[in-house]
């Protein structure tokens, strides 16, 4: 919508989510030169956009793999914009990576769209401090700006001619951001504690870095460090103290304060609750 606004004429618009925020406004702007979620490797879209002749091809966080057919299909090929300052965190998720890799900060990247994912010339970036207490969905948030800036800004130079020359992106630079299965989601108490709390935040809200207490499947959602802990707890090993579960990791202990239990919304004190009940279990 935004460089409709800019006054780019939009050929053809495609939005891969159903619940895209602005997707009634966009059907009433674009009407029949906008499909949802279309197959982009079929070839009826191709020879759609063969067909408009299209000078280039945007990509704002497009969810699947453009084939070069359809990207090739517009006269100065294609350019996307990614939230990271590539080539760090090529893949679908760079949000979490930045977070749980401990990153002083990120950024967005407008670059050429090529065959492999992410490793087009760079066109343009924007730097971003990241907060320590971020989530990696409070990060995709500030991205969000940032990444309408670049794309404005790429878009035009291209509108206005220019010749818009981009830099080859360092291999030697290069790490991978794929999106975390559920294993890798689970918290693994024997990493650091600075460890530990930045896989929570980079998994906050969703999906959840996970454990099990007591048998149930916890999901944990924010914590912080312990002041003190019992000095003979194991990794891995909970205790509740004061109110709150303390969980001792490699070098020190965390406090739980919000989470999830079997998929329901559960307080400090209610994960405190929990890791009592087996402690009574035990003695009783």
């Amino acid at each position: 919508m935004l460089l409709h606004h800019d006054g780019h004429e939009i050929a053809f618009a495609a939005i891969s989510r159903a619940d895209a925020a602005g997707l009634r406004r966009a059907r009433r702007v674009f009407g029949e030169r906008l499909a949802l979620r279309p197959d982009v490797r079929s070839a009826a879209l191709r020879s759609r956009v063969e067909a408009l002749a299209p000078d280039l091809l945007v990509s704002w966080f497009w969810t699947t793999r453009l084939p070069m057919s359809l990207v090739k299909a517009a006269r100065l090929g294609g350019i996307g914009v990614h939230p990271s300052l590539l080539p760090r965190h090529r893949g679908p998720d760079p949000t979490y990576w930045a977070i749980a890799s401990g990153d002083v900060e990120s950024g967005v990247t407008a670059h050429r769209i090529e065959a492999e994912y992410d490793t087009g010339d760079i066109l343009d970036q924007e730097r971003l401090p990241i907060d320590p207490g971020w989530t990696a969905w409070q990060l995709a948030r500030a991205l969000d700006r940032p990444s309408l800036r670049v794309l404005r800004r790429t878009v035009a130079r291209f509108a206005r001619g220019e010749e818009v020359a981009g830099t080859a992106q360092d291999p030697a630079l290069a790490t991978s951001a794929p999106a975390p299965d559920d294993e890798a989601c689970a918290i693994c108490w024997s990493w650091p504690t600075e460890r530990v709390l930045r896989h929570i935040r980079a998994l906050a809200p969703a999906p959840g870095a996970w454990t099990e207490i007591e048998g149930a499947c916890v999901i944990v959602l924010r914590a912080t460090p312990a002041a003190s802990f019992p000095s003979a707890l194991a990794p891995g090993e909970a205790v509740a103290e004061g109110g709150v579960a303390l969980v001792r990791t490699g070098d020190a202990a965390i406090v739980l304060l919000e989470g999830e239990i079997e998929g329901e919304p559960a307080s400090a004190g209610a994960l405190a609750a929990l890791v009592a009940s087996g402690a009574r279990a035990a003695g009783a």
